[in-house]
């Protein structure tokens, strides 16, 4: 008995002594954060916990006796004071596009001399596109996603489109309304095509996907979800907004509206009229099924009706909209809607019906349009100003970095502003640009209108350590060029002829881009100069290295324009002589591309094709997986269709597809010109038939490395070069 009560009394003890360590230790999976990023830091952080000022989070540095007070009202604003003074105190910085996180110089910390307290404007910062989820995220581990976790915590965002693991939520619904698994799977897409399924443009491209995939999902979902529970990040799920298969109204009599075909001719699912009682029943069941493997702790919810031009002709849309948001807060109550401010949606007649209260709008395109004043704040509807900026994850150096700026601010302090609530990043692919969405996050801290140059002086003294005059002049101009805030509308970084199914006079790569350079190229190649010159300085840095890649890359890339425009007027003036020399010059770029791409693994295409391969369980798996990555990066339509408007939509100025298939295409092309200029008979190479070789090939297309010496000299050789 006496052992008993001693046993008790212990047990009691620990309990007691785990609950003061709860309170004198908070945010301990933010300090997890550093012991994982940066662990030279992370035993002098001490947390603790403020109130919030009016509602709103904030933050506050302090530094007493060696150690770093971060003093925070909630985890993720501890995660964004823990970023602040990394950034601007030990300028050191974590990216998508390299880290630069090694211990600090002088041993000793960095003392904050001066309290620093700073306020967030705004209850959300944002991240996330669909389609990120699918260009960037496609095959990601949870080591992928505790890294990407950690990285948006740091930049202090809480809210985070998160709609990995819907392939069970479905799968359990179907069967519940009596669907085989063959038919299940004929409905559920592939690991690279899962963001453009879940949006309502297409069903079943990429699969069939195994029952071990949708297992895996359904883990990772869970882990992905807990973490940004500890982190104080809200994940944006996906909910049920009418979209069901097609061949659902020939299993039930119930009111559907076919929505046609989207981009490149796929067959959308159909869209279930919310009046049809069936409606209700899917719903539900469809969220109970989210409830059993995602828990009742959602608040959020995503979800498109008529998505990309989906017809809506014979719908209610105030009602339409107004039911599937009852059904939403039936099954979780409070939840908010967050719909997608893009093109035409969320039609007008749709946000009538709904409760503004618990809807959410993210405005995507803000660097090219201003939507949210032009319709009147989304009629009064609380909203997210965001930016795309990338498309595809396509390579090209691009941000209007002025236009984040002073639209924020505008928007703030317009007859819209109390309908602003937040801030976001919406690329179609993150690894890219890290400048871009480190401010565009950061700009969700800041009450005044923020001076760009003075945030990229912070700025390159975080990302590469310490500043240069070279590296100022640089920056300088890369400000006055490729991130400078023209007027002109386009989606994304202008593109590279390299990447381009061969033609005459190519207007772009993609169907919706563009390869016109919007700024002074000539300018933009002073600066990369003045960046390479810097090198001596930075040598050590993967932050440098990476960025010099990049910003060589895109030099070399605006000179093939030059080079390609003489190849169209040789062809022309039918001069043999000159097509041949500058056609000999553009391959001799191209390659010259690939060797210095090659040399890391941001520009390689064997990064992704490997990823693609270890996200396969078994050999099935990874050889789905591989098809899927291959298909997605080179052409993607339904019935091998070589006119889909989807070709080369995600192309990657990558090592392993510039010194294969794309040098492929050009080498046909250009032996097909000289034929014709030699008065021989030629037919036109069939491109379509040799991107599909190249897609069924097993090939990784490993790097090539170089020693510093030899890729300090491809540099030095490719910036005298003209």
């Amino acid at each position: 008995m006496k052992n008993m009560i001693r046993y008790r009394s212990l047990m009691l003890f620990l309990l007691m002594l785990a609950g003061l360590t709860a309170k004198t230790a908070p945010y301990e999976e933010v300090k997890g954060i550093a012991s994982r990023r940066f662990s030279w830091l992370a035993k002098a952080l001490v947390f603790q916990v403020v109130p919030a000022e009016n509602g709103k989070e904030i933050f506050e540095l302090s530094s007493e006796k060696g150690k770093v007070i971060i003093a925070a009202s909630t985890a993720n604003a501890a995660a964004e004071g823990l970023n602040w003074y990394l950034k601007y105190y030990c300028h050191r910085s974590m990216s998508h596009f390299g880290d630069h996180l090694s211990g600090h110089d002088q041993g000793k910390l960095p003392e904050v001399k001066n309290k620093v307290r700073i306020v967030s404007p705004y209850p959300y910062r944002y991240a996330l596109n669909y389609c990120t989820i699918s260009y960037s995220m496609s095959f990601y581990t949870w080591k992928d996603w505790e890294r990407e976790l950690d990285w948006m915590a740091l930049n202090g965002v809480n809210l985070m489109l998160a709609p990995g693991g819907m392939e069970a939520v479905w799968q359990n619904t179907l069967r519940k309304l009596g669907y085989n698994e063959k038919e299940i799977t004929d409905f559920v897409a592939g690991p690279a095509f899962g963001a453009w399924w879940l949006m309502g443009n297409l069903q079943g491209w990429g699969g069939p996907v195994s029952q071990r995939t949708i297992d895996q999902q359904v883990l990772l979902q869970q882990k992905i979800i807990k973490r940004m529970k500890q982190l104080g990040m809200e994940p944006v799920m996906h909910g049920f907004y009418g979209m069901i298969p097609s061949n659902l109204k020939d299993k039930q009599a119930i009111k559907v509206i076919d929505q046609g075909l989207w981009a490149g001719g796929f067959k959308r699912p159909d869209f279930l009229l919310p009046e049809d009682p069936y409606f209700d029943k899917v719903a539900n069941i469809y969220y109970s099924e989210m409830k059993k493997l995602y828990g009742a702790d959602l608040h959020f919810f995503g979800g498109d009706p008529f998505h990309e031009g989906g017809s809506s002709k014979g719908a209610d849309l105030a009602a339409s909209g107004k039911h599937i948001q009852q059904v939403m807060q039936q099954n979780y109550p409070g939840a908010t809607w967050v719909l997608q401010g893009w093109q035409q949606n969320p039609a007008d007649a749709l946000l009538a019906g709904l409760n503004k209260e618990k809807t959410l709008v993210i405005e995507l395109f803000g660097e090219n349009t201003n939507n949210w004043e032009k319709r009147h704040g989304y009629e009064n509807t609380p909203f997210v100003w965001s930016n795309v900026s990338n498309f595809g994850e396509k390579n090209g150096i691009y941000g209007k970095l002025q236009r984040f700026a002073d639209e924020v601010y505008r928007a703030k302090n317009s007859a819209y502003g109390p309908f602003l609530k937040g801030i976001g990043i919406i690329p179609e692919g993150i690894y890219n640009n890290p400048v871009a969405y480190d401010l565009m996050l950061e700009l969700g801290w800041h009450q005044d209108h923020l001076d760009l140059k003075n945030w990229i002086s912070g700025y390159t003294s975080y990302r590469y350590g310490k500043r240069s005059s070279n590296m100022d002049k640089a920056w300088s101009l890369f400000l006055e060029t490729a991130y400078s805030s023209h007027e002109v509308n386009q989606e994304g970084p202008s593109e590279s002829i390299f990447c381009a199914r061969p033609a005459i006079d190519i207007p772009s790569v993609s169907s919706w881009g563009t390869r016109k350079r919007n700024y002074d190229v000539t300018k933009f190649e002073e600066g990369v100069r003045m960046f390479v010159a810097a090198g001596k300085e930075f040598e050590s840095l993967e932050t440098y290295q990476t960025d010099r890649i990049d910003f060589v890359r895109q030099l070399q890339a605006n000179r093939a324009d030059k080079v390609y425009a003489k190849m169209m007027r040789a062809i022309k003036t039918k001069n043999l002589e000159e097509f041949k020399s500058s056609s000999a010059k553009f391959k001799h770029l191209m390659l010259q591309q690939d060797s210095l791409l090659s040399t890391s693994k941001y520009f390689s295409v064997n990064r992704w094709l490997q990823q693609s391969l270890d996200f396969g369980a078994s050999k099935s798996d990874k050889e789905n997986a591989l098809l899927n990555a291959k298909t997605q990066i080179i052409f993607w339509g339904p019935d091998n269709n070589p006119k889909t408007d989807l070709h080369d939509y995600a192309h990657k100025e990558w090592s392993g597809l510039l010194s294969t298939i794309y040098l492929s295409r050009w080498e046909q092309f250009i032996a097909w010109q000289i034929a014709l200029m030699s008065s021989k008979n030629a037919a036109e190479p069939d491109y379509f038939k040799m991107e599909n070789e190249w897609v069924k090939r097993k090939d990784l297309y490993p790097s090539k490395p170089m020693t510093k010496t030899e890729l300090d000299g491809l540099i030095k050789r490719i910036i005298v070069e003209e």
